[in-house]
Parts: C-alpha cells; structure tokens; sequence
C-alpha cells in the first residue's frame, strides 16, 4: 500500500467516527480530570517551564548552480532527516520541531532549557547542512521553493482514493480530513475549502495547508497548584498582547500572495506586522461554526477550563487511540481535544504518568525568534510573570477583558508602536510604552528572582527584551527597515522582500545558536 492510500484510509477512519459518541466519550472524560484535579492528582511541589520551538528549512544551494533568485528558497524536509535529528513533524513538509525537557523554574531550570535548545538545533544543524539545508527561526517564511511560487505550493492537492490530499502536508491524518468533511465552513463554504485572509492577502484552497506558512514559539508554565490556574490564566491574558508586541517578526507574505492593487508602499502602510496571527485565524476558524482560534476568555475555576475543552467544537472526531500505561489515557478522548483547543494562550491537563501529571498554560502568540537567546527571553519572561504578578497581587488583572483583547489585536497591527492599556502597580492606567514595560519587565525579573535567581542572573535573561523596548526595535520593524529602503533604492516589491529574507537568514547564520538579535543592528 502506498503512503498516499494509507493516509487516504485513515482519513476515511476517522471521517466515520461517530461524533456524538465522542462528544459524549470527552465529557464524561472531563469528569475523571475534574476528580483528578479535585484529588489533587495535578499538583505539584513547584512550578515547571517547558518549551516547543518550530522551524522552516530553506535550502542553501551548495551544490548547485542555482539562480540567485533560488538562493535561500523553502525546501523540504526529507522525513528520515527528521529522525536523525530528533525533531518532530509539522503541518508542512518544510517544518520541523523541537520539545524541551520540562524543567523547574529557576536559573538553573532556565539554563537547563536554554543548552538543550542550542544542544539539539547544533545537531540538528550539522545534519542537515550535509544536504544544504538550514534551519530557520521566523515568522512566515516568504521565498517558496525554488521553481514553484508560493500560491503553487500551498494549494497544490490531489485526490487519492476520493480523498483529498495536500501534495506538501505531512502525513496526518488530522490535518488531512479537515479537508475532507462533509459539513460547510462558517463562511458558508463548501467541504474543505477554506480561505486564508489577512490585510492584502487572500488565498483560497481546498486544505489547510496555507497554514504551514507560518512557525512559533511556545512557552508552558506549568502552575504548582491547579487550583491557582484560573489566576495565572488571567494575568497571561493580560500580559499577551504587550509580549506579543515585543515580538512580531512576520510582516510580510510572499509576494505572489498579494492581492492586486497591493504594492510594496501599501503593504508598507496597511500591512499587519504579526501576520501569523491572521494566517493562523482565518485558515483554522474557516471550518467552523464558532470561532475556534481566538482570543479567550477568563475562566472562573479550573473546572471550567476542562469543561471548556472538552465541550469545544469537535471538527474531527479522531479515533480512540488506544490503550497504553500512561495516566491520561484515563482520558485520552479528552485529550486529544487539546490539539484543536486552538486558542492564543489555553490550558493543558496530562501526564505520561500520575507524578508527571500537570496543569500548565501553553502560550501560544509569540513567533519564532531571530535567535534562541531571543526565543528562551520569552520563555523566562513570560514564566517570571507568571510568578510574580499572582504573588504580589498585581491589579493589572483588574483590566477588562476587552482591553486585553484589543491590547493583542493592536500589537497584531502595529507591534511596539501599538496603542495599548495597562494598569501599573500604583493601580493608575496608562498607554504610556515605556511605562508600560517598565513594569511589565520589572515583575519579569523579580518573578525570577523569587524562583532563585540572582539579581543580575534574572536581569541577564530579561536584557533581550529590554533592549527591544529601549531602541524601539522588533524583528518586525528590521524587516520593515530594510524593504523600505530597498524600495527607495529602485527594488521592486518581490526583490525587497526576497534580499530583506537572504538577510535575515544570513545574520542568523552567524547568531542562531550563540548570538542575539541586538547584534544584528550593532546594540550590545
């Protein structure tokens, strides 16, 4: 049997899952966890950081004579380089990605998480460099592969057996049967079909692999008491939007995206600077009736949060895996609710084993970094405020939800120079920037510090974003830089773009694994 017809059968298994049944398997599922949780099964003796880190391959031409328009274009990852990596598949067969060892919170745990990311990526990097490949860290990658254009290559799709199959998607069988499912999209579309959309950009096909445009990074804080989850969770809420605004890094599509009438000067002018986050939202919520990407709302109390996940919008009833020893597959329907819990910051139930059991908060709208002193930056701030607001009762958690809304779609548009709204913790509002992440950073710190940092350990993993703050500098902005100014040297649009990414990916040839972004505008 083929790949493509053992994929076209498991496609067709999990399109004849019943869905009621597994409705009705999840929720009585949410009630084991919930007995858990109340059993005090998720608590731990202090709080725990993991970390997921995505990449794209671009291929670096080595060995060949290719065009210099090929010169850093998209490539395919071979899936036995996956294994020999030790990296796990993604939606696109350009992906790849790492997960950390969880580790506690600390400078130790935080150095821990730091030399494995570098350890395995410097692996990782030596494999594939003996095809000519690099992995990169980004937003939305924008040269497509060399000979295809990007449009070719995010909608090309076949149909074996009746089913229908992304040419470029890896082989899951999730993925592939959102294509395949009979119900009508939200909008009112047909089958599969769903339509990428963003500010001068839209894309029809017949999968969700236009999806694949787009890499993160994703920070877990796992919380040392369940119960305080519905508090920590507030605070993320609240924290996403000016985290997000320090880290925008995909400004741009491939040009041959753009809708007509969308020039450079346009882009430049209306163009979001975290794209991600519009690709991520149309493309997924186009198969549903509610939207299942979005911003989320508070949660009252733990089991609210589990009755949240195991009563969301069920686009495919995935098979019963299958019994093994692990203590989640107690409630492994309820689990596999998890990977289409798509919200911005969500939270998570499992464990492989009962003393491994957590409750923990993925975060989930920052994009891949420059450089993985940048990426881990997030990492320990996002964990330093997960201590510390809780632990001095920040009243920044007073803020409406809709203003921590509207923060996060601001910092989508408009990144540092978004208008946002904060609470400081003398209890007065303000839009003030630089007041603003005074504090934020401020209580970054110190959360660290209460987790056994020294004082100028918790200020060295915090500096990355400082100095993003102070020179008003994001990877979004340097790319937005350098298109400008190669659009008012005479470049066309597509030129700009493509020459911005070979230096983009150029810098972070020489600063991935032991550098920063910093050095790549001449800062400290």
């Amino acid at each position: 049997m083929t790949t493509e017809s053992a994929l076209a059968d498991g496609v067709r298994e999990a399109l004849s899952v019943d869905a009621e049944a597994f409705a009705e398997r999840a929720a009585e599922e949410a009630e084991i966890v919930k007995q858990e949780l109340r059993d005090g099964s998720f608590d731990n003796h202090q709080s725990i950081v993991g970390f997921e880190y995505e990449f794209y391959a671009v291929g670096d031409g080595r060995w060949s004579e290719e065009s210099r328009a090929g010169e850093y274009a998209l490539m395919r990852v071979p899936r036995r380089m996956l294994e020999l990596m030790g990296f796990e598949k993604e939606l696109g067969l350009h992906n790849a990605e790492m997960s950390t060892s969880p580790q506690p919170l600390s400078d130790h745990g935080l150095r821990a998480q730091l030399a494995e990311v570098r350890a395995r990526l410097e692996a990782a990097e030596n494999t594939a460099g003996v095809e000519g490949m690099r992995l990169v860290s980004d937003g939305l990658w924008t040269i497509p592969p060399a000979g295809e254009t990007a449009r070719e290559y995010l909608t090309d799709s076949v149909e074996v057996d009746g089913v229908v199959v992304a040419v470029n998607m890896s082989d899951s069988v999730r993925y592939h049967a959102m294509a395949n499912a009979d119900s009508d999209g939200a909008d009112g579309s047909e089958g599969g079909r769903v339509e990428l959309s963003a500010p001068g950009v839209s894309l029809a096909a017949d999968t969700v692999m236009p999806e694949s445009l787009i890499t993160s990074i994703q920070p877990h804080y796992q919380v040392a008491h369940a119960e305080t989850l519905p508090r920590h969770f507030r605070y993320a809420l609240r924290i996403a939007g000016p985290l997000l605004a320090l880290g925008v890094n995909s400004p741009f599509f491939p040009p041959d995206l753009y809708d007509d009438g969308w020039d450079g000067e346009r882009v430049l002018t209306e163009g979001a600077t975290e794209n991600r986050v519009h690709v991520f939202e149309s493309v997924l919520n186009a198969r549903t009736d509610a939207d299942k990407v979005r911003f989320p709302r508070d949660f009252r109390d733990v089991e609210t949060a589990v009755d949240r996940i195991a009563g969301d919008e069920t686009l495919i009833p995935m098979p019963d895996p299958g019994g093994s020893d692990r203590f989640d597959d107690e409630f492994a329907t309820f689990r596999t609710k998890h990977g289409s819990y798509w919200r911005w910051v969500r939270p998570v139930f499992e464990g492989a084993s009962r003393s491994a059991a957590n409750a923990r908060i993925e975060f989930r709208p920052i994009p891949g970094q420059p450089t993985v002193r940048d990426s881990i930056a997030f990492q320990a701030a996002f964990a330093g405020l997960m201590q510390a607001l809780a632990q001095r009762e920040h009243p920044v958690i007073g803020l409406e939800w809709e203003t921590a809304r509207d923060n996060f779609y601001a910092a989508v548009a408009d990144g540092l120079d978004a208008d946002m709204e904060w609470i400081g913790r003398d209890g007065e509002r303000t839009t003030d920037t630089d007041a603003l992440y005074e504090d934020l950073l401020d209580h970054a710190e110190a959360g660290l510090r209460t987790a056994g940092c020294a004082d100028d350990e918790a200020a060295e993993w915090i500096a990355p974003l400082r100095w993003r703050v102070a020179n008003r500098t994001t990877p979004a902005s340097w790319k937005r830089d350098r298109v400008r100014a190669r659009l008012d040297d005479g470049d066309d649009f597509e030129t700009a773009v493509h020459d911005t990414q070979r230096e983009y990916i150029r810098q972070q040839a020489d600063t991935l694994i032991d550098g920063g972004f910093s050095a790549w505008t001449g800062g400290d």
